[in-house]
């Protein structure tokens, strides 16, 4: 085992604790297996991803995540275009509902 492995194997137990004169002592015995007990019920392996939760989160999740896609720039376009027609209709289209120019 490297020394960069048991490095970092070492750090999850302080040092004081896991001394081999501190595991031999009655008291020092009980310390030890409550961190050891701590140590146990911790989860192990990787977190779960945490799952979006608003609209905008998904949306992001969906578009900007793993797979990114140009589907947010046919959205704008499209929201654009809704948009433009939408005042186009209420500043010129509406005056021609009922009669003509």
């Amino acid at each position: 085992m490297s020394f960069i492995a048991r490095r970092g194997l070492s750090t999850l137990i302080p040092p004081k604790i896991a001394s081999p004169s501190g595991i031999g002592a009655a008291q020092d015995a009980a310390r030890m297996e409550r961190v050891v007990s701590f140590y146990e019920k911790l989860p192990r392996g990787r977190r779960p991803d945490e799952q979006p939760k608003g609209l905008f989160e998904r949306y992001q999740a969906r578009y900007f995540g793993k797979n990114p896609s140009a589907a947010p720039l046919a959205h704008l376009i499209g929201g654009l275009m809704v948009i433009g027609y939408a005042q186009h209709y209420y500043f010129h289209f509406r005056h021609h509902k009922n009669n003509a120019h």
